[in-house]
């Protein structure tokens, strides 16, 4: 960034004048591609809007450092953290704090730039290499009497120490990468991989209107062309390359039977949404060039309800941002947006408290005791309370949740999920809460369907999941990233019913299911793949384009048409170019590498494997991948070396010890191997594979016994999954155990009552 580097803004004389060559005779002034003009030219005749912004969570995104930005205690202040003492104070004039570096060691940087406002503001420090880091300290902005006025660590129960890849210098910790996006307008993050270092550029320092409405010259253009009488080819959008118009002639209109209001008109485009929805979301991003206007995933992928990301029923759980949840929401289903809310140009709500809400909830009906239950005065009689309850982040960051549900204690007692009555009851168990709620609403309202059952019932494979999700993925009255979510969890299952439903998710209208039928795809063989999904390949949207690149790429290309093979090498193409978009990331490379390898080509999978270690020595995925091209090559000689590197980095990663093993086993070195095996189902006890495969270890070298101690043992935390079970069955068939072997292959039949093969094995057993 090289101090970052402002683009110019055009001059508001010049945007949108006839150039040399144009027709003037018809008083049509035709339209140059837009360029960013600047917030300044917009408040020329958006002033009310520009004072509204003004001060706002938007306006205070990234600052330059100085005595008006900063809100840290720079007085010599100190922090200890570790065993490392931090000193934050200032020198001529500017900001410095003396912290651990890169290798561990105490030195003096200034701080450039702020971070952010409330509740709490991070400092960024220039790297080389145009890098700009965020430090792992922050400064806790609230008020005293809430614990604020402080500095703390974004980290406080974790060591994060000069070595971890979350330590602030790190590559985790880049601005460039991690958060630029998001807090300033028109960013070029100018990343090269060759120096692996940036040039990255902005038009404004922060998130300002043409982050939201687009580059603003043709605007500009139309607006001046008006103001002289003549008309414009682009009178209609008024020259905004982002029309955000999804609330143009809407008003919202009570029905006194529901005590809702409704729509006037359906809402026919998500722009406003998924405008917000490119930094308001958890989302890979696909592409250096976000398409203004367009939609959301042209640019980015989406997270579904993954586990480790969302609670089984959908409620918030790592840092997801809003996006995700509030398309769970009946609000966003009946055409709410964003701005219904929210003004969009301060950021503040549009009334107070329950008023909020009382734009479409009736008050007499709901804003009363007998549809709260709670007394007038209390905070339960809060809207948000019960409907979007808070998760803290960053320490001191509540933030709400967007699906707006009901509150559903009973799916924490049979789901382990939070529940909004429980985060104020603290002291109360959720078997509690559930009672309180079957006796307000009786006992129906506790058995009421949900998609969180199904979805957990995916996550564990319990008996019959695959048909629940294949009926949940089928239910058009459900969500659509619910439905994507439940198809998602149906890849490994091969079975009529699973295929029919990815077969049907991969021709729905809506491409987040097209993108989750695919992702499940990648465990069906790659023939029938390609088959079933390669049209595709030319998808009109670039997210499901590039996700059914990386579907098929182990597809043969044998006896396409033209057009498949044309179609199929523009998709690849788009599946490179979108992860060179994070080419500064050693993760993309690795995805790169993967690619290649699928298409058996092993020197370009290899130079992939290689640039992400380059850009980090330490990146054990390459290392196990690279070790894993070098195993399918039969060059475990090269491969043992990166698997023992690995592992000194990783020490404890019980992945790194079971491809260790595997390696030792082909070696002959069945011994050696065993201690890997045991020291990864140590790390890992609760991964059915990890216990599998040590189980499978002991049983070949003669220790039976063991092996179904350790098996019995995986099926206790496992009782669901399908291999563990049939080691279960075959070994005790082979050792004479008939009686166990059958109640074992019994267990696997009423798992997966339509696979052929456990029934055909049950069978056998009976009739010895």
């Amino acid at each position: 960034m090289a101090g970052a580097a402002s683009t110019a803004a055009a001059s508001p004389g010049a945007a949108g004048e006839p150039s040399a060559g144009q027709n003037t005779d018809t008083q049509i002034t035709q339209r140059a591609p837009a360029n960013f003009v600047g917030r300044q030219v917009c408040a020329g005749c958006h002033q009310s809007e520009s004072q509204l912004w003004s001060g706002s969570h938007h306006d205070l995104a990234m600052q330059r450092a100085s005595d008006k930005t900063v809100l840290g205690d720079f007085d010599n202040a100190t922090f200890s953290y570790d065993g490392i003492t931090s000193t934050f104070y200032k020198h001529d004039g500017k900001f410095f704090v003396r912290t651990d570096g890169p290798d561990g060691t105490l030195r003096d940087y200034e701080i450039s730039y702020t971070f952010g406002a409330d509740p709490l503001q991070q400092y960024l420090v220039a790297f080389p290499g145009g890098r700009y880091q965020a430090l792992g300290i922050a400064w806790d902005n609230r008020p005293r009497t809430e614990g604020g006025q402080r500095w703390f660590h974004l980290y406080p129960h974790e060591k994060i120490s000069y070595d971890d890849p979350l330590h602030w210098t790190g590559r985790n910790q880049t601005w460039n990468f991690m958060c630029a996006e998001c807090h300033s307008t028109n960013l070029e993050k100018n990343y090269s991989l060759e120096k692996d270092s940036y040039a990255t550029q902005w038009s404004e320092i922060d998130v300002s209107c043409e982050a939201c409405h687009g580059p603003g010259s043709a605007h500009v253009g139309w607006a001046q062309a008006t103001a002289k009488g003549k008309r414009s080819y682009d009178d209609k959008r008024k020259g905004l390359v982002v029309a955000l118009s999804d609330r143009a002639g809407v008003h919202w209109k009570f029905d006194r039977d529901t005590g809702i209001a409704r729509r006037n008109k359906t809402l026919k485009t998500h722009t406003e949404v998924e405008t917000c929805g490119r930094c308001h979301s958890r989302r890979t991003v696909l592409s250096n060039r976000y398409g203004y206007g367009k939609p959301l995933l042209q640019s980015y992928l989406p997270r579904l309800l993954d586990q480790g990301f969302y609670y089984a029923d959908g409620q918030i759980q790592d840092e997801v941002y809003v996006y995700g949840s509030f398309l769970q929401s009946k609000m966003y289903h009946a055409g709410v947006t964003c701005s219904d809310c929210h003004d969009p140009h301060s950021l503040q709500l549009t009334a107070t408290g329950n008023a909020v809400c009382a734009q479409c909830h009736l008050p007499e009906r709901f804003d009363r005791p007998t549809h709260t239950l709670h007394k007038k005065d209390s905070a339960g009689r809060q809207c948000v309370a019960c409907h979007m309850p808070t998760k803290t982040y960053m320490v001191v960051d509540p933030r709400r949740d967007h699906s707006i549900r009901v509150p559903r204690p009973d799916l924490s007692v049979a789901l382990g999920t939070p529940n909004a009555c429980n985060q104020c009851h603290t002291d109360k168990p959720a078997q509690w809460a559930a009672d309180h709620v079957a006796k307000w609403y009786g006992p129906k309202r506790r058995r009421s369907p949900h998609y969180g059952r199904v979805l957990q019932a995916g996550r564990m494979r319990t008996p019959n999941a695959d048909q629940e999700l294949a009926r949940l993925a089928a239910d058009p009255t459900r969500p659509a990233i619910v439905r994507a979510s439940a198809l998602s969890l149906l890849r490994g299952y091969v079975n009529p019913v699973a295929l029919q439903a990815l077969q049907n998710g991969l021709e729905d209208k809506n491409p987040l299911i097209r993108i989750a039928a695919l992702n499940a795809l990648a465990g069906i063989p790659p023939p029938y793949r390609f088959r079933v999904a390669g049209s595709l390949l030319a998808d009109p949207v670039r997210a499901v384009r590039v996700e059914a690149a990386r579907v098929l790429a182990a597809a043969s290309v044998d006896g396409l048409t033209p057009k498949q093979r044309t179609d199929r090498a523009r998709a690849f193409a788009e599946f490179i170019e979108a992860q060179r978009a994070n080419a500064d990331r050693p993760g993309s490379h690795l995805n790169i590498g993967v690619f290649y390898a699928q298409q058996g080509k092993p020197g370009d999978a290899e130079a992939a494997y290689r640039t992400a270690l380059r850009l980090d020595p330490g990146f054990v995925p390459a290392l196990m991948n690279l070790a894993d091209l070098y195993r399918a090559q039969q060059r475990d000689g090269d491969g043992e070396p990166l698997l023992r590197q690995a592992l000194a980095i990783a020490p404890d990663d019980a992945s790194v010890h079971r491809a260790l093993g595997l390696l030792l086993v082909r070696k002959g070195k069945k011994l050696a191997a065993l201690e890997n095996f045991k020291r990864a189902a140590e790390l890992q006890p609760d991964d059915a594979q990890t216990g599998y495969v040590y189980a499978i270890a002991l049983n070949a070298m003669g220790r039976t016994e063991s092996a179904l101690a350790v098996l019995e043992d995986a099926r206790q935390r496992h009782p669901n999954d399908r291999q563990i079970l049939l080691a279960l069955v075959t070994i005790n068939r082979d050792r004479g155990a008939r009686e166990a072997a059958v109640r074992y292959a019994r267990e696997l039949v009423a798992l997966s009552p339509r696979d052929p093969q456990a029934r055909q094995l049950l069978d056998q057993l009976q009739r010895r």
